[in-house]
């Protein structure tokens, strides 16, 4: 089975619409909030390392989601990001946005795709050998 990475989620005001419950587009933030956590406290590539040391873009360039149940103001989540596949420039991830529980009910099904770009030509380059050696250490991915 592979690793997973879970960022705990207290959904607040700014997260609301007036019929307090998440605006679905909210969710959208809370997924990239996710894979930057994750990158920075799992892969220990920070987004703030990657942009401004390293010239790196990751940007989400396909995103699916299912809404399955509500969220309101003062629930708290579980984002729980696995890792479904490796290419040689992008990544594809799979999160659910779960019950305070990582085991509860999944109320947001999510995934992404992720390519790592040059961020001065804005073109696709090769995942650095070093964040792929952390997926790969992590067990987030099996070759």
């Amino acid at each position: 089975m592979l690793a997973t990475h879970v960022m705990p989620i207290e959904i607040g005001f700014r997260h609301c619409d007036p019929a307090g419950i998440v605006f679905y587009p909210r969710y959208a933030e809370m997924l990239n909030d996710t894979v930057e956590h994750w990158f920075k406290h799992g892969l220990g590539a920070g987004f703030a390392f990657l942009h401004d040391e390293r010239g790196i873009g990751l940007p989400t360039v396909n995103l699916q989601m299912d809404f399955l149940a509500p969220s309101r103001l003062g629930d708290e989540l579980a984002a729980v990001l696995r890792l479904e596949g490796i290419g040689r420039t992008s990544l594809k991830v799979a999160i659910e946005l779960r019950g305070r529980d990582p085991e509860g009910p999944v109320r947001v099904r999510a995934r992404l795709v992720l390519v790592f770009i040059d961020m001065r030509t804005m073109r696709p380059i090769a995942i650095p050998a070093e964040v792929r050696a952390a997926m790969v250490a992590g067990k987030y991915w099996v070759d």
